[in-house]
């Protein structure tokens, strides 16, 4: 019943042959290059049709090594595999060889999944005069989207149904904007993907005290998203009171995130779900904000530098450094107060 549900409603790839997968990515080919590959399916759930890769690359201390028994069990019709594991492939399987299998699987899932091209602004979207499309033929504007004089749209952007785009947008080529994003005041680089319901671009929380009373500090900065940005749904990116909100090229925002008036993420930085950035602190290229992170203003935080889920972050950390906790300090400052408190309470 669940491999019926899932053939149903589940998503369905373009079939494509395994010569032409080698051919397109400058794969090694082992076995029949007629191969049909229909989908792609984990290599111990896979089935006869289906595609799947087994790797021993280690990007990161997130990715697990299989058992070779899965390899040598899988029911796949193609495997992409590096060379070194060729021998514990079951015989009659087509083989897809390269140096990167990881790397590899993700410009498949792209060609095989590959959601049909959207083209045309919808009758029921509200496109005021003075909005400037690049291409518009290139572009897609879905049911009851909203886009407002003087914003800029470059060619291939798709604004999925019920999202606003504020007056004075602009819009980067190929960036995907997902249903019910609101953005203003903002400049979204090339092929980005903002998801539903984030914000960008609103008044910040900023608010001084004045005769007792709290009073709102007028926002005049924007955002700028580099390109390649991702920012999940549900997230929020202030724009800047006096100076710009920045988001580094490549960066890759989850869910549920707040970024503050006047933060900047360097390129290439991954910031897991439930991440809070206080206002004007400053984080470096390529680090890593585990989930549930919080980050006090006015901080700097360095070049590749990670910090653990739940942690809270009140000094900033040099480059390449390692912090957890609560208040966060090194790794393994972390692990020695840990270890004292367990030896006490197994004392008692």
């Amino acid at each position: 019943m669940k491999d019926l549900l899932r053939k149903i409603f589940g998503p369905r790839g373009v079939k494509i042959t395994a010569g032409e997968l080698a051919k397109k990515f400058g794969l090694e080919l082992k076995g029949d290059a007629n191969t049909v590959v229909s989908g792609i399916a984990p290599i111990a759930d896979a089935k006869p049709g289906q595609l799947a890769f087994y790797s021993t690359e280690r990007n990161s201390n997130a990715f697990k090594i299989l058992p070779i028994t899965v390899l040598q069990k899988t029911r796949a019709s193609v495997i992409l595999l590096q060379k070194e594991q060729v021998k514990d492939a079951p015989n009659g399987a087509t083989l897809l060889i390269t140096d990167s299998p990881r790397g590899n699987i993700v410009k498949i899932l792209g060609v095989i999944y590959a959601e049909k091209p959207r083209f045309g602004v919808s009758y029921f979207a509200t496109v005021e005069r003075g909005v400037f499309f690049r291409k518009k033929r290139t572009n897609y504007v879905g049911q009851y989207a909203t886009i407002e004089r003087g914003a800029v749209i470059e060619e291939g952007v798709k604004i999925y149904p019920g999202a606003f785009i504020g007056r004075n947008v602009s819009i980067g080529a190929n960036t995907i904007i997902q249903t019910g994003a609101h953005i203003e005041n903002a400049t979204i680089g090339s092929d980005c993907v903002i998801n539903a319901n984030a914000v960008i671009g609103k008044d910040g929380f900023g608010y001084t005290r004045q005769n007792g009373k709290n009073v709102f500090i007028p926002h005049t900065g924007r955002v700028v998203l580099g390109n390649r940005v991702s920012v999940g749904a549900n997230t929020c990116i202030d724009r800047g009171a006096m100076t710009d909100t920045v988001i580094g090229d490549g960066t890759k925002i989850d869910n549920l995130c707040q970024i503050a008036h006047g933060v900047v993420v360097g390129k290439e930085c991954f910031l897991a779900s439930g991440v809070g950035i206080a206002g004007g602190s400053v984080i470096g290229d390529r680090a890593l904000l585990g989930g549930h992170v919080g980050i006090s203003n006015g901080l700097h935080i360095g070049d590749d530098a990670e910090v653990g889920a739940n942690s809270g972050v009140f000094r900033s950390i040099p480059n390449g450094e390692k912090w957890m906790g609560m208040p966060a300090g090194p790794g393994i400052e972390f692990f020695r107060h840990y270890a004292w408190v367990k030896s006490q309470v197994s004392k008692k």
